[in-house]
């Protein structure tokens, strides 16, 4: 197809061009073919602009097939090439920024009304010729029985000739007359067609105004109507049609006959069916897709009082898998197997079954009673993904994870019922898979909020929400403060202050761990350097330090050493009073290139923690190869000593660890400290450091100023 041109103007030119030859060889007239094209084009805007009008105005139509009758395209042959080249181009030429679908259908109206204004002017032309022979009878007798011959034989050509139906019939309804164009529309003998009533031919779809219309017509009541009816052929086939009715009264304005134009629309209707299909279901599968799943989950949701749903929503477990290893055609192959299956599940009225794309599927039921039913039904699914799936001779194991969202109608909207069944379909794969969840309110505030978190993140940081807590860092020997772990917050506009098990994971999650993390270390760095510069050091000499955790995505980022020691020039701080801590399991099996960081940082002095230690099941012999110079024991092992006498294997553990340490030149420091009798059991085991409740929770800055005073009077 070559390029439309550029201006309305030239498309319209365009199209007159276009219209003006295909009537041309058909018309009986003087004007030559470009002369006929400048006749044309004014009508050719007129239906542009009754295409793109804002309200549908058929009278565009009709005066535009007046007009072809006033430009002599009288011929049968020219109304049909004319509404061949409306149907093919207008809507190309004219309406190329709308609704395409749209503007299809208003295309076939105004079609339809052409041909009704062609008619009428017709039929206007031959009475106007009609009572000009009238009028010359009394002179020329002869004459008048002439032209009267050549106006009704034109009349007849047209007639007969035209492309769409006319039927003719009296105001009882029975049928006078038809052209063949109807006949061959209902596939039957003239006779046949003639000898039926109107009133006979209705349809089940008929629209319930459809016989009004036709009522008030006979009555006088309204000149015309148009409508898209069905009717039944002779051999029970279904005939559709764009159906136009027209009042014809007599010379005093009587109602005399009705006339009807036909457009076969039957093929039409049905490729918008199938288009209707197409946009509907799933290509893959042939189940219904996501839109229409949408359809009648709305329904289903505001259908009246006393009815209910209930949704299974179903993602398939480690799909991914199968697609990385066997290829995209074999999941393919996988995915058209469950479908089936799927389908052989919801059987009963009410249910359905759709694929929203990817591996998720879903499973709808409607009805009175769906408490019970929706159970059922996710124990079918289960049950019919037991079976392997054959795939490229593997038999391959299906497992999936139902969320099941079960309720009365009219108390949530579509989207809110689904993303329920998503959340609880996840929570469920969380739980280890192949189950099914029911939906839980409070479960989904929590995935809500936590998507809520998620999402306000990124500004937070902006916003300056975080801000810093100091848990006192307690010799155990002396008492004396030596430090403090920094502990971030954050102060949340509508939930309040949440602790970092609230957010670090959904910060490592989406990457924001470092910049926030390095805004940790900057301003805890700078807390260090001021208390340096109001009390110096401890009691025993050297800096207070302050402790700052790591999380596993920090100690990957390539920044990590460089952002460290800018930081610590830009505060003038030394790295001595640094301590970096690092969970243990974040350095379970870490190979050379994850440690060369921590390396280097230990090489300038910084201390490097090995925090929550005992929790990640490591080897003790991997000590050696780490860089860390403190062990921070996790609570777990030294709650059995909150009470005096303590858990006598309690004891041997932390004896063994702590004996351990020393021996590779480690301190130890005990996080979880609640008790005096705690504090002194772990002093007598030889723990270096601890913190916890019992000296002081996590607070502001000012409150290690007080406790450093109080070591330095004390």
């Amino acid at each position: 197809m070559t390029a439309e041109p550029d201006g309305l103007q030239d498309r319209l030119r365009r199209f007159a061009t276009i219209w003006s030859r295909a009537v041309y060889q058909v018309t009986s007239t003087s004007l030559t073919r470009v002369e006929l094209e400048e006749r044309l084009l004014p009508l050719a805007g007129r239906l542009s602009q009754a295409l793109r009008a804002r309200t549908f105005d058929a009278e565009e139509g009709r005066a535009v097939g007046a007009a072809l009758v006033s430009a002599h395209c009288t011929d049968p042959e020219s109304l049909s090439r004319s509404l061949d080249c409306v149907d093919a181009y207008l809507v190309l030429y004219c309406g190329e920024d709308g609704p395409q679908e749209d503007l299809r259908a208003r295309s076939s109206r105004l079609q339809h009304a052409m041909a009704a204004g062609y008619a009428g002017a017709l039929r206007d032309r031959t009475l106007a010729e009609q009572e000009a022979i009238a009028w010359a009878a009394q002179s020329a007798r002869s004459a008048v029985a002439e032209a009267l011959h050549d106006s009704e034989a034109r009349f007849r050509a047209v007639f007969e000739g035209a492309a769409i139906g006319i039927g003719i019939a009296d105001l009882d309804g029975n049928i006078l007359q038809i052209n063949g164009a109807l006949q061959r529309m209902f596939g039957g003998s003239e006779q046949t067609v003639r000898g039926r009533s109107v009133t006979d031919w209705t349809h089940p779809d008929d629209a319930p105004q459809v016989w009004k219309l036709y009522e008030e017509l006979v009555r006088g009541e309204r000149d015309h109507y148009h409508v898209e009816k069905a009717f039944y052929r002779p051999d029970g086939t279904v005939l559709w049609t764009n159906l136009t009715v027209s009042l014809l009264r007599d010379a005093d304005g009587r109602p005399q006959y009705q006339l009807a134009l036909m457009e076969d629309t039957t093929e039409r209707r049905l490729l918008n069916l199938r288009l209707r299909y197409e946009a509907t279901h799933d290509a893959l599968t042939g189940l219904p897709n996501r839109t229409l799943f949408f359809e009648r989950l709305e329904k289903a949701v505001s259908a009246g009082k006393g009815q209910r749903f209930g949704l299974c929503y179903l993602d398939l477990d480690g799909f991914k898998t199968i697609n990385d290893s066997l290829g995209h055609a074999a999941g393919d192959r996988l995915l058209v197997e469950v479908a089936d299956r799927l389908q052989s599940c919801a059987t009963a009225p009410g249910e359905m079954v759709a694929r929203l794309g990817g591996d998720e599927f879903v499973a709808l039921t409607t009805g009175p009673d769906t408490e019970a039913e929706v159970d059922d039904l996710a124990a079918r699914i289960m049950h019919a993904l037991v079976a392997p799936v054959s795939v490229e001779g593997r038999e391959l194991t299906v497992r999936g994870s139902i969320g099941i969202v079960e309720g009365p109608a009219g108390e949530r909207g579509p989207a809110e019922v689904l993303r329920s069944a998503d959340i609880t379909m996840y929570r469920a794969k969380s739980a280890g898979g192949n189950r099914f969840e029911l939906a839980d309110p409070e479960a989904d505030l929590k995935a809500i909020t936590r998507h809520g978190l998620t999402t306000a993140l990124p500004a937070a940081l902006d916003r300056s929400e975080f801000f810093i807590e100091y848990q006192p860092l307690v010799h155990l020997g002396d008492g004396s403060v030596r430090g403090a772990e920094a502990l971030v917050r954050w102060l949340h506009p509508q939930h309040g202050v949440l602790g970092p098990d609230r957010f670090i994971p959904l910060a490592e999650h989406t990457g924001l761990i470092v910049p926030l993390g390095r805004w940790v270390l900057e301003q805890s760095v700078r807390q260090a350097r001021d208390w340096q510069e109001q009390y110096g050091g401890h009691p025993a000499g050297g800096p207070l330090r302050i402790n700052v955790n790591l999380s596993p995505c920090q100690l990957t980022h390539p920044g990590l050493v460089q952002d460290t020691v800018d930081i610590l020039e830009r505060a003038g701080l030394e790295p001595e009073a640094l301590c970096l801590e690092v969970t243990e399991s974040a350095l379970i099996g870490a190979d050379d290139d994850l440690l060369k960081p921590l390396r280097r940082l230990a090489e300038m002095g910084v201390d490097i923690a090995l925090d929550d230690f005992g929790t990640g099941y490591s080897n003790l012999a991997n000590l050696r190869r780490l860089p860390v110079s403190i062990l921070k024991l996790d609570r777990s092992f030294t709650q059995g000593m909150q009470q005096f006498p303590a858990d006598p294997v309690d004891l041997k553990i932390v004896e063994g660890i702590v004996s351990l340490a020393h021996s590779l030149d480690l301190t130890v420091t005990v996080e979880g400290v609640e008790t005096g009798a705690q504090a002194e059991q772990l002093r007598i085991l030889g723990c270096d450091t601890a913190q916890g409740w019992y000296y002081a929770r996590p607070g502001p800055p000012e409150r290690l100023h007080d406790l450093a005073l109080a070591d330095a009077t004390g």
